[in-house]
């Protein structure tokens, strides 16, 4: 393992805030000018096979020259650190040979990651009737690569999220929680590209790898797997109150923290996030702050 391996396993044990900018150890402002003159960057997420996939098809289509992997840790994982490693060696042996992949960059906000889904999280579920960290962690996933993505002159962000999993559901992808997380990002003028979004079928996933690689495994877990399934396997949420957490709540959160990390003034989100349920616990649900009904067709941002 060599020096760097060791400090991305060490960060990934300890995890400290790593959002932006980076350490110079992970990227240093000579590389990260080098990548700015690049003629097509692309930051992507590195998990599972489906991450993987994800790099692959997006390079397929928009011919990127460049892809900076990313993994962002959350406060819920476990396993092998190595799982990562191998699926850097898998996205790179199918790859052109013409396409840079670069070394992996680690990032993590714990402080985010709590107010999203822990400090608040017995109020949150009360009030929308579903629990949210899923939903709530998947936002907060691409957002932390949204002030790389910045510093690469806008380079878009590849994900692989997909709408169905060979006909099962998880609310964290379904199309609401998709198109909000677009928002999000787009609200800063970058895309967030899902090129398997309408991918159902594991074995299309399994085409572009070009290996068997079972859904879930090879990669690390999460101890919050599948909280939101009844005991049969079915998801059980509400789409009220899902819609009702990312507008009133994730969305607002996480926007005005960026906003405050990328004018160099980062508030702390736990007291965002008190703020924000200070006046949503003073309306009515079903309404918006203000006393303004919402619509059952109003779309989620």
């Amino acid at each position: 393992m060599t020096g760097r391996d060791q400090a991305l396993a060490d960060a990934f044990r300890d995890k400290p805030d790593l959002v932006w900018p980076l350490p110079a150890w992970q990227l240093s402002p000579q590389s990260l000018a080098e990548l700015r003159n690049r003629p097509r960057v692309a930051v992507v997420e590195l998990a599972g096979r489906d991450s993987v996939a994800a790099a692959l098809a997006a390079t397929a289509e928009h011919g990127f020259s460049d892809l900076v992997p990313t993994y962002v840790y959350t406060g819920s994982e476990h396993g092998s650190w190595q799982t990562v490693g191998q699926a850097w060696l898998r996205l790179r042996r199918r790859l052109p040979d013409a396409v840079n992949l670069h070394p992996l960059l680690l990032h993590g906000s714990p402080l985010l990651w709590r107010a999203l889904n822990g400090r608040y999280a017995g109020e949150l579920m009360a009030r929308h009737g579903l629990p949210v960290f899923c939903v709530g962690c998947h936002l907060y996933l691409h957002a932390l690569r949204l002030p790389l993505a910045l510093a690469l002159g806008g380079a878009p962000i590849v994900a692989g999220e997909r709408e169905s999993h060979d006909g099962r559901v998880k609310i964290n992808q379904l199309a609401v929680c998709l198109d909000a997380y677009r928002a999000l990002i787009q609200n800063w003028s970058v895309d967030l590209l899902l090129p398997l979004r309408q991918v159902a079928a594991g074995q299309e996933v399994e085409a572009w790898l070009g290996l068997s690689w079972p859904e879930g495994g090879e990669q690390l877990g999460c101890v919050l797997s599948g909280n939101y399934c009844a005991g049969d396997g079915r998801a059980v949420y509400s789409d009220r109150g899902l819609t009702d957490y990312l507008h009133d709540f994730a969305l607002p959160l996480v926007k005005t923290w960026l906003t405050g990390l990328l004018a160099g003034r980062p508030r702390d989100p736990i007291q965002v996030a008190s703020e924000l349920l200070a006046v949503q616990l003073r309306t009515p649900p079903g309404q918006k702050p203000g006393g303004v009904v919402k619509g059952d067709d109003e779309a989620a941002p």
